[in-house]
């Protein structure tokens, strides 16, 4: 198997920040690159407040904190991202983006170089079929709070050979995180299942069965959902969830999988959740309002 050493993750965002976490945590020299400085240093930033956090509750050692910092170097060099071992693109769900990071990594990479996508939907095969390494090219898709969830998706394309599944489901582990195997189909497994429940419940509000709140604490309550759909909706991003379900509507051409108009209305309107400060929540004030 190819030996993974060094980590470049590319998106620092909620998810690619999360990833450069459990990385370093896990010993990993890690590369952080963003088009945005800033980003990379808010980032940072998050990071170590959420390492010593976890140091706090007794999750990692206290003397963790500053070795796993130290392992995290910021870059404005695409280049040398893609001279990791494992260059895990982490960008916002958009196959257009996806596919010219790709591309501009490309002259740049490693002979022996893995490339991952951080993808929660989009085709691991098409993605893949941007490089010169299909058969080195794999779906690693985290959950989000990256530190916190357990699971990883990860997703062979048509091209993809067992040396590179195997690496990075050895990878994925000594993360401390739980594999699951799925198929190079659109959402693959959990945003197949959630992401439509989520479509639902906008639905149930789009024609007036029940509220906001009423159809969240029915979840909660009635089917012990730790957190109702439409706050989910908007933790996750009311713009991802849409970009999901209309990778699921095209990709599958199924009118089950319709996104709401009132979904589309929400983001249309900027209003994308706990990130915009609203959604189907209003989060400006002291606490979350429903918004209708």
């Amino acid at each position: 198997m190819t030996q993974i050493r060094s980590v470049g993750v590319i998106g620092a965002g909620q998810m690619g920040s999360g990833i450069a976490h459990v990385c370093a945590l896990a010993g990993y020299d890690v590369l952080l690159h963003d088009l945005e400085r800033a980003t990379i240093d808010a980032a940072l930033e998050q990071i170590e407040v959420n390492l010593t956090r976890q140091a706090g509750r007794g999750i990692i050692k206290p003397e963790d904190v500053a070795p796993a910092l130290a392992r995290i170097k910021p870059t404005d060099s695409v280049e040398a991202v893609a001279k990791s071992d494992l260059a895990i693109e982490a960008a916002t769900e958009n196959e257009d983006i996806k596919k010219a990071i790709f591309r501009s990594m490309a002259p740049h990479l490693g002979e022996q170089t893995l490339l991952a996508s951080n993808t929660s939907s989009i085709s691991i095969t098409r993605l893949a079929s941007t490089t010169d390494r299909p058969e080195r090219f794999i779906g690693l898709h985290f959950m989000n709070p990256v530190p916190l969830m357990k699971l990883v998706e990860v997703i062979r394309g048509i091209a993809t050979d067992v040396d590179t599944y195997e690496t990075a489901v050895t990878f994925a582990r000594s993360l401390g995180k739980t594999t699951t195997n799925a198929e190079d189909f659109p959402a693959f497994i959990v945003n197949r299942v959630l992401v439509p429940m989520i479509n639902e419940a906008i639905y149930t509000l789009y024609e007036g069965v029940g509220t906001v709140e009423s159809i969240d604490t029915a979840m909660k309550l009635g089917a012990n959902h730790p957190m109702g759909p439409l706050e989910l909706g908007d933790f996750i991003g009311l713009d991802t969830v849409l970009s999901i379900m209309n990778v699921l509507y095209e990709g599958l051409a199924d009118s089950k999988y319709r996104p709401c108009p009132l979904l589309v209305k929400y983001v249309e309107a900027g209003w994308l959740g706990r990130k915009a400060g609203r959604g189907f929540y209003d989060y400006r004030g002291e606490s979350p309002v429903p918004t209708r």
